[in-house]
């Protein structure tokens, strides 16, 4: 299983709105700025859905997604592509709603995405562009 290194979660936890990559069934990509992204542990990663429509409807037909990680104060650049699974109740929803509402109280915080990381690359201009790196 891939897992983010510690410099991994530090450009990570660096970063305050991290591009998600989804695709439909039949391949038509959807890309969209997410806020509700939170690092769990070293293969988890939680995304709040508050106003998903395309890209919801894209992971629950295909469960696969892409974040990219770049930005200012993040040390490199990542990307990396996950497993997706969607909860609408249970602890975890209920757990992922109250770290959103705690900072944002006005955010619905309708479904929760849990990623599970596959793969990890780096993507910052060089030799070693594309290289999976986990």
């Amino acid at each position: 299983m891939t897992v983010l290194t510690e410099e991994m979660q530090i450009a990570f936890k660096a970063v305050k709105v991290f591009p998600l990559a989804t695709a439909s069934k039949s391949g038509i990509p959807n890309v969209v700025p997410m806020a509700s992204v939170f690092l769990i542990d070293e293969k988890t990663i939680w995304i709040g859905d508050n106003f998903m429509q395309k890209t919801l409807a894209n992971v629950l037909e295909n469960p696969k997604a892409a974040l990219y990680v770049y930005g200012a104060g993040a040390k490199g650049c990542l990307q990396i592509k996950a497993d997706v699974t969607v909860k609408t109740s249970g602890e975890e929803h209920a757990k992922m709603k109250a770290m959103i509402q705690e900072k944002k109280p006005n955010l619905p915080a309708k479904s929760l995405l849990i990623l599970k990381i596959t793969e990890v690359y780096e993507c910052m201009p060089g030799t070693e562009a594309g290289k999976q790196i986990g």
